[in-house]
């Protein structure tokens, strides 16, 4: 399988999910003019590779805002991953957050909330 790689920009994210190594990751900002269009290539790609991923897989988080769509996105993705993990697959994520940002880590603390899997909240 390829690698998913889109170019983050001034607002959408750096999206680089690697299958080999089971490391998703995602890092900037989200708040594209239609988020579903700029996440569609994202669940399409999850889907496929969650059909036989590597032994382990991480999400690997970096989001500074995300604006109310692109929150959906990031659940719909979260709830894939947490229904691999419940089907047996070793699936964790990691969302990082800037210390100074209680709004952030807010947000990584709900979005853990509404998950089974392991998910760690770092502070940077």
């Amino acid at each position: 399988m390829e690698k998913l790689r889109i170019e983050a920009s001034s607002c959408s994210p750096l999206i680089d999910f690697d299958p080999a190594a089971g490391l998703l990751r995602i890092d900037g900002e989200s708040y594209p003019e239609n988020s579903f269009d700029f996440y569609a290539p994202v669940f399409s790609w999850l889907e496929e590779y969650l059909k036989d991923p590597a032994p382990a897989v991480v999400l690997d988080i970096g989001l500074s805002y995300l604006n109310t769509s692109s929150i959906k996105c990031m659940i719909d993705v979260l709830e894939m991953l947490d229904g691999a993990h419940q089907k047996g697959r070793t699936v964790s994520v990691r969302w990082h957050y800037d210390s100074d940002n209680d709004r952030a880590l807010d947000m990584a603390e709900e979005f853990a909330e509404d998950v089974s899997l392991p998910f760690e909240i770092l502070a940077h």
